[in-house]
């Protein structure tokens, strides 16, 4: 799963407690109901678990890492299992970091009405009610309500994403990326915080000693 696609979607967690079956609201009034109380988040970090299961080749993996966002553009995603990896943004540049690989591909933050993938909302970018179709989703983790976002333009990267509530606690328990070659991804959080008034200093980066860097798909 790329950079682009393992982001989602935190902001789901901070949907308000959802009803039951019986009298649950029409979902695209959920998602207009989530990306209003999303754009009142400036700030969180979460603990996450990713899985990733099936796909062309069906294989079966697990990571663990940290997470942390501010609004407007900046992120950062720190995989410290079973190896590292980074991928960071100030607001302007992203920054994919593969220590193994010692490379470091930058890459441009688009503008916000281009702003349709997973990776960008948290950070403050896009509209969830504007850039995807809402549908109940057919089946929900215990405890939980799930919705369906369906991407309204194609997207190369994934076909749906379904976010798993806690409507309790208003936190996301689970997000699932359905990509193009049948795979399922799943990102699992713990420890939300919010509005814990984030540094900038936490996104910025510097490029190590002796990597390899990949501007815009060309090699420095």
């Amino acid at each position: 799963m790329t950079f682009r696609a393992v982001f989602v979607l935190v902001a789901i967690c901070l949907l308000t407690a959802l009803p039951d079956a019986q009298t649950r609201p029409a979902p695209e009034a959920v998602a207009k109901s989530l990306q209003q109380r999303y754009q009142g988040v400036r700030d969180f970090s979460a603990d996450f678990v990713h899985t990733y299961r099936g796909g062309i080749l069906r294989t079966q993996t697990t990571e663990r890492g940290n997470v942390v966002i501010k609004k407007p553009g900046r992120m950062r995603w720190v995989y410290t299992a079973p190896e590292r990896k980074e991928f960071i943004s100030d607001g302007q540049k992203v920054y994919s970091y593969l220590p193994q690989d010692k490379q470091v591909m930058v890459t441009t933050m688009p503008p916000d009405n281009q702003a349709t993938t997973p990776a960008l909302f948290l950070a403050g970018k896009g509209d969830i009610a504007r850039d995807f179709t809402a549908a109940y989703a057919d089946t929900s983790p215990a405890g939980t309500t799930s919705l369906k976002l369906t991407p309204r333009r194609p997207e190369p990267e994934y076909e749906y994403l379904v976010v798993a509530v806690d409507p309790a606690t208003l936190q996301i328990r689970a997000l699932t990326t359905r990509d193009r070659q049948g795979g399922d991804s799943t990102l699992t959080f713990a420890n939300l915080k919010e509005n814990r008034g984030i540094s900038d200093k936490e996104f910025a980066f510097r490029v190590p000693r002796g990597v390899d860097v990949i501007t815009d798909g060309t090699r420095k």
